[in-house]
C-alpha cells in the first residue's frame, strides 16, 4: 500500500477502532496564520498558586512546606469513596449507577515554573515512585477496580493550575477506554498466546519508520493507528502489567525516556507543549490480568504551534477520527528535534 500519498483506513488494535488517513491533503498550500505566541515569564513561586509550597488550598487546606514531591486528596474530587449505592433504570433507557472512587493530586516539585521537560532524570523518577506507592494504595481498596493516573499540561489541556502536577482517579469500575484495551488485550492473548503490545513494540523496533527515541527499558513511538498530530505512545520493553511492578532500573529508564520525550515536544513549536498524558496499566479488580501490558499515552491537538491546533469537528465527531500528515512524518519530525530544552540552547553565531 502507499501510505504515504493515498487515502486509508489503519486499525487500533487496543480499541478495535478505526481511523481515515488522508495524506494527500497536506499537499494543499497552507493560508492560514502562523503566530508567535508569547508567553508571560515563568517564576519559581507564585503566592496566588493554589499548589505552591506553604500556600491555602481553594479548598482552605494550606500545603506544606513541600521540598521534593506533594501528594493530597483533591479538594474538589470528582469521586467521592463512601457514597450510597443506588441504581435508576426506567425501560432499560434511562439507566444510572452510583460511583464511588477516590482522587489525589501529586504535585512534581515545589518549583511553580518546573515541569518534566526542566526536571532532572532523578526528579522525575521521585514522581514516578509516588505514582507507583499510590497505584498500590489505592488499588488495594476493594470498591477500587482501576486507577488511573494522568497528567492535562498547559490551560489548552483544562489544567486549571499552572503549577506541574498529576492527578490519580481511582474508580469503581473500569473506565471506558481501558476497558476496551483489557478486552483487546485478552483477545489477542488467547488467540495467539503472546502479549499484543509486546509483539507491536518488537515490530516498531525492526521498522524504526515510526520509532522516536528508545532506552533499555523504554520506546516511544508515534502509533501506527494515531489519532492526533503528534500522539506518541510509551511502552516497556519487558512485560510490565503496572507500574507497581516496574523494577528500579525500569524507573529510571521510564523517567529518563519522559525527560527526554517532554524535552522533544517543547522544542518542535519553542514552546511549553501541551499535552493530556495518561498511564494505561491492569485492573485492580482481584483477577491476574495476565495480558495486560503497561503503557501511556500523550495526546496533544497542536498541528502547527501553539495556536494552530486540529479540532475535532464535522466528520470526526459524527463519522470518525481522521487526520491529514501521517504517522510516519509526526516520527520524523520529532525525531529530529533536540534533546537540549529550546530555553537552555545557546544561540547561533
Amino acid at each position: 500500500m502507499n501510505l504515504s500519498d493515498f487515502p486509508h483506513r489503519r486499525y487500533n488494535p487496543l480499541t478495535g477502532e478505526w481511523i481515515l488517513v488522508s495524506p494527500h491533503r497536506t499537499k494543499r498550500p497552507w493560508q492560514g496564520k502562523i503566530e508567535q505566541v508569547v508567553l508571560p515569564p515563568a517564576v519559581s513561586y507564585d503566592p496566588k498558586c493554589f499548589l505552591c509550597p506553604g500556600n491555602q488550598r481553594a479548598g482552605n487546606s494550606k500545603n506544606p512546606q513541600y521540598e521534593t514531591t506533594f501528594a493530597f486528596d483533591n479538594d474538589f474530587a470528582a469521586l467521592i469513596p463512601d457514597i450510597p449505592r443506588e441504581t435508576l433504570n426506567e425501560q432499560d433507557l434511562l439507566v444510572a449507577r452510583g460511583e464511588q472512587g477516590r482522587c489525589r493530586v501529586v504535585c512534581h516539585s515545589p518549583r511553580h515554573d518546573l515541569s518534566f521537560p526542566l526536571l532532572t532524570s532523578l526528579e522525575i523518577c521521585g514522581v514516578i515512585d509516588i505514582w507507583a506507592s499510590e497505584f498500590m494504595e489505592a488499588g488495594s481498596y476493594d470498591n477500587v477496580n482501576y486507577v488511573l493516573i494522568f497528567e492535562n499540561r498547559g490551560e489548552l489541556m483544562g489544567a486549571t493550575s499552572a503549577h506541574p502536577h498529576s492527578q490519580i482517579w481511582a474508580t469503581e469500575s473500569i473506565p471506558t477506554i481501558p476497558a476496551s484495551e483489557t478486552v483487546k488485550q485478552a483477545e489477542y492473548s488467547t488467540e495467539r498466546h503472546s502479549c499484543l503490545l509486546c509483539d507491536y513494540v518488537k515490530l516498531e523496533l525492526a521498522m524504526q519508520s515510526r520509532m522516536i527515541i528508545t532506552n533499555d527499558s523504554f520506546a516511544a513511538v508515534v502509533p501506527f493507528w494515531a489519532v492526533w498530530p503528534y500522539e506518541v505512545l510509551v511502552v516497556p520493553l519487558e512485560h510490565y502489567s503496572d507500574i507497581g511492578g516496574m523494577s528500579k532500573k525500569a524507573r529510571a529508564d521510564f523517567a529518563d525516556i519522559l525527560l527526554r520525550l517532554t524535552t522533544r515536544f517543547d522544542n518542535l513549536f519553542s514552546t511549553p507543549f501541551p499535552y493530556s498524558m495518561g498511564i494505561h496499566q491492569r485492573p485492580t479488580d482481584g483477577k491476574d490480568h495476565e495480558e495486560w501490558h503497561l503503557h501511556a499515552h500523550f495526546l496533544s491537538p497542536l498541528a502547527r504551534s501553539l495556536s494552530m491546533r486540529k479540532l475535532m469537528a464535522g466528520f470526526e465527531i459524527l463519522g470518525m477520527a481522521q487526520r491529514d500528515f501521517t504517522a510516519e512524518d509526526a516520527a520524523r519530525k520529532l525525531r529530529s528535534c533536540a534533546e537540549v530544552h529550546y530555553t537552555n540552547q545557546k544561540p547561533m553565531q
